[in-house]
């Protein structure tokens, strides 16, 4: 073959090659930066080193320096698995910073079996690779295992290529520790306001708590998406936030209000609404409509704006069943706990007039899992 068409079929592979490599390289990255579950994210990411480099599996390894080990946040045919921080070839990665290309695993002393043994795997080839913070320092390696194809053996070129994954991988994590410290900052934020409003009243931080683990129970049980049944868990304890505007005349009267006492009361709902309808954070978004509407009722008759049926936000109507369950089980200033039938006969009679009917039958026919909530959190025990 003349050297011209040589020349030519070469460029056409690498051209098929590039035009492969960004393809893949463009997929992944789409998935992998709008992923919020952390073990889909590192699964995608090692999908990606796989479908890069073709390798039978890759595994992303984190450095955790306090407790001196590495671990594998996820990856292809492992749980979490935690090795010394000096051990095998992401530990010698990990300490060195070295790029690795094993041909044989097992003819090299660096070699740590221990995934092997305990999964049943047969390691040749290996490709191992550090991956770095913002800062540039190194916290883990992305390893590829046994090369698909040919002679079975990774080449210069395929390492090259899986230091993009290796990259993208330092970023994303780091992109999604940073965001899930926001987020458990938000909740950590949202519960102590809560329990602060809740103080107000003279009710205890278990009620707010109690009240999150009801409002999931319900949404998930209704049908609401696991991750979206959680954003509203997070929220929930804000309900009651706009009490912290209520003088104390009112909320510890021990007696029953009066009509002016009242509409001051129920502004509690408003004042809440108005703490949070202008942040753009989701998790605040849903308080603000939790706040504003857990005192509505399916009858039109509720407050503050006198919503009926599903016009109420169903955040609203699962956060008024919970809310009652517990406020009616507790002891109040105003009142002493009720025993558990006559909340049951409460909710049943209130059934379509306070409540959403769906919502209480859910809430009846699982009766057991809100009893078990509720005796997990105790007032006056410790958390």
């Amino acid at each position: 073959m003349p050297y011209s068409s040589i020349a030519s079929s070469m460029n056409i592979r690498a051209t098929n090659d590039s035009d492969r490599l960004l393809g893949v390289i463009f997929e992944y990255m789409t998935k992998i930066t709008v992923e919020t579950d952390i073990k889909k994210m590192v699964m995608n990411l090692a999908d990606l080193g796989k479908e890069l480099v073709y390798a039978d599996r890759c595994s992303v390894w984190l450095h955790n320096p306090e407790e001196r080990s590495l671990w594998t946040v996820g990856g292809h045919g492992v749980q979490k698995i935690s090795i010394p921080e000096d051990s095998g070839f992401a530990g010698h990665t990990v300490q060195t910073g070295a790029e690795l290309n094993i041909q044989d695993a097992y003819k090299d002393e660096r070699f740590n079996p221990t995934v092997d043994k305990e999964t049943g795997y047969r390691t040749v080839s290996v490709l191992c690779i550090p991956f770095h913070n913002a800062e540039g320092k190194i916290i883990g390696a992305f390893q590829a295992i046994n090369k698909l194809g040919g002679n079975k053996q990774f080449t210069a070129h395929d390492l090259d290529v899986l230091k993009i994954a290796s990259n993208f991988t330092g970023k994303s994590l780091e992109a999604f520790i940073l965001r899930n410290e926001l987020v458990e900052t938000q909740k950590e934020i949202i519960v102590t306001m809560g329990e602060i409003g809740e103080s107000r009243s003279q009710e205890t931080g278990f009620h707010v708590k109690r009240v999150a683990k009801y409002s999931f129970l319900l949404a998930c049980l209704l049908g609401i998406p696991e991750s979206e049944a959680l954003k509203f868990k997070y929220a929930s304890p804000m309900h009651d936030i706009g009490k912290v505007a209520i003088p104390d005349s009112i909320l510890l009267k021990p007696g029953k209000l009066t009509e002016e006492e009242f509409n001051l009361m129920k502004q509690h709902t408003t004042i809440g609404h108005n703490v949070f309808k202008k942040s753009n954070r989701e998790l605040l978004q849903i308080a603000a409509i939790i706040a504003n509407e857990h005192h509505e009722r399916w009858d039109g008759k509720g407050y503050p704006a006198g919503k009926k049926g599903e016009d109420i936000h169903i955040y609203g109507r699962i956060t008024a069943v919970a809310d009652v369950f517990d406020a009616l089980g507790s002891d109040r200033v105003y009142k002493k706990a009720w025993p558990l039938e006559k909340i049951t006969s409460y909710m049943t009679d209130e059934r379509g007039k306070q409540f959403d009917p769906r919502l209480v039958d859910l809430f009846l026919e699982n009766l057991d899992q809100f009893i078990s909530i509720r005796d997990e959190f105790v007032d006056g025990s410790d958390e």
